[in-house]
This record gives structure tokens, sequence and C-alpha cells, in this order.
């Protein structure tokens, strides 16, 4: 058991921080002998000098620096701890599961989880960057707090978040984009498509045009694009996630004439809404502010994050 109290560093750290012992004991609320007591105390219990005379007034030693620097640590960290222990109290989970479908806007994810983080750091997040029923079949065994996907969930009501754009797009360079005219679903057929994984684990279920007699199926959005600037085929992405590829030039929509766009609505879910924790609802708070935030209007979003 330690030997000095988390009050006597209290009350160390209130001496210095104003100077003396009868401003600190204004200032705490405490009598200068109930201050003076406690430091000699925490002096002798350690065999060290931390306070020396100047005049009237009182500083640190050497030795005393370097203890409260560390002591100061302690005291944050036992206020931080008995914040979150009234959190608890209070009904606030100590960790939220979150399943958030790749094709979500990347810049409006991290604004907010860095909102969330501000208020609640010390609760603990695990994100589930999900693929078409991959969030739901989480949502269906209970195993998310907060759901965000582009596919609707049986049983459960879906809050509308955002309307995600979808572009067929290539390589500048693609062979696709030498015909030099409009295609269609017969010249797409003969060349690779590139797909993202289902990520359900039990019924994965494939999703858009996919005809292509070389289809290439990749485990995550990052891995298409990547496949995408290197001219390995063709696919539709997120606009949100392609803006500075396409502004660069180093994507370009392939010229079809219908089916080039397509728009998918995304939509957030609770798994029970009505037990949901503060943190659950300070999560889904937060993705709804980055939304109005940085899509307003309908406007693109970059995918660098802000």
């Amino acid at each position: 058991m330690s030997r000095v109290t988390l009050a006597q560093w209290q009350m160390l750290a209130a001496v210095v921080d104003h100077g003396g012992f009868a401003r600190a004991a204004e200032a705490i609320h405490k009598s200068p002998s109930t201050l003076n007591h406690a430091v000699h105390k925490l002096e002798e219990q350690l065999g060290v000098q931390v306070l020396e005379p100047v005049g009237r007034q009182v500083r640190l030693t050497e030795a005393g620096e370097l203890l409260l620097r560390r002591a100061r640590q302690l005291v944050e960290n036992a206020a931080s701890l008995e914040d979150v222990a009234s959190r608890l109290a209070a009904g606030l989970e100590a960790e939220i599961i979150v399943a958030i479908e790749q094709i979500f806007p990347a810049a409006v994810q991290a604004k907010a989880l860095e909102r969330f983080s501000e208020e609640y750091p010390q609760v603990r997040v695990q994100l589930h960057e999900s693929v078409l029923h991959g969030g739901i079949e989480m949502l269906y065994d209970g195993r998310a707090d907060l759901v965000v996907s582009g596919i609707s969930a049986q049983g459960f009501l879906g809050e509308p978040l955002v309307l995600v754009r979808f572009i067929a797009v290539a390589h500048p360079d693609h062979a696709l984009h030498q015909l030099g005219r409009s295609l269609d679903l017969r010249d797409l057929a003969q060349h690779r498509q590139l797909v993202v994984r289902d990520s359900a684990l039990r019924q994965p279920l494939d999703a858009g045009w996919l005809k292509a007699e070389q289809r290439w199926t990749v485990g995550h959005l990052n891995t298409s694009l990547d496949m995408l600037k290197r001219g390995l085929g063709f696919a539709w992405m997120p606009e949100s996630h392609i803006t500075e590829e396409l502004a660069r030039g180093e994507l370009k929509p392939l010229p079809l004439p219908a089916g080039g766009i397509r728009e998918v609505p995304v939509q957030m879910i609770f798994r029970d809404r009505d037990r949901a924790g503060p943190a659950a609802h300070a999560m889904a708070t937060a993705l709804k502010q980055a939304v109005d935030e940085l899509y307003s209007h309908g406007s693109i979003i970059s995918n660098e994050t802000p």
C-alpha cells in the first residue's frame, strides 16, 4: 500500500500553485496547519525534503519538482477515474461497437470520431469497416450497437444519413477509354471488373453489375482504388473516395449513357435505440453533425480527412 495519500499530493500541489500555505489554505478551504502537517508528514514518509523556505515563501526542492511532476499525473488520473466511475454509474458504456460501411465518406467518419473522442475520451470504440451485408449481419446478431449501412435491415428502423453517389471509373489509359465512344454492357463484359467482397460471415451476397468474366474480388475499398489507379480494371466507386484522383486525372468516368452513376441512401441504425447508452447516442449525434458540416447540400467530400 502507498504510504502517501492522494490528498497529501493534492495539498502539496496547492501550496506550490498558490505560493504558500496561507493562500493555498484559503483556496482549497483547509487550515494552514492542516496543509503544513500534510506536507511535513509526506516528507517524513518519503524521507525526502520537497519544500524549502525562501524568505516568507516556500519553493520546491529539486527532488520536490521531480516528485510533484509525477504526482500531478496521479492526481489527474484519479480525477479521470472518478469521472469514468460517475459516468458508468449513470449508465455510460465502457465500450461501444460501431459498424460503418466502407462507402461512407472517410472525412465524415474521421470528423465524427474526433468529436466523439473529445466528449467521451475514456469510452473504447470498436470500429468495424463493413461491406454490404456485413454491418447488417452484426446488427441481427447483436454484435453492434450502431450500424451505418447502405442496406436496409428488416425489423429495424433506420435514420437517413447521407446519399452516396457511385461513379463507374477506370484509369485514363484503360482499354475501355481507348474505344473513343459511348460504352454499353457488352463492352464492360469484356474487361475486368473490380468489386469489394461482402463482409457478412454467413450469407454474403453480390451486389451491383457483376457480369464481367474477368471479375476480381478484394476485401477493402482502398485495395480496389489502388488497382484502379494501376489500370487493372474498372469499378463503381463512391465519389467521395475518388475526388482527388478525378481532379488529378488518375481516374476517369466511363462514358456510359446509362448506369454510369448510381446513388445509394446510407442510413444509421441502432441495435436498440431505447436501451442504447449515452455514448452510443453521442456517436450517432457526432455522425449526423459531421454529415451536416461536411456533406451539406449534396456537396462532394474529398477522401482527405480535415
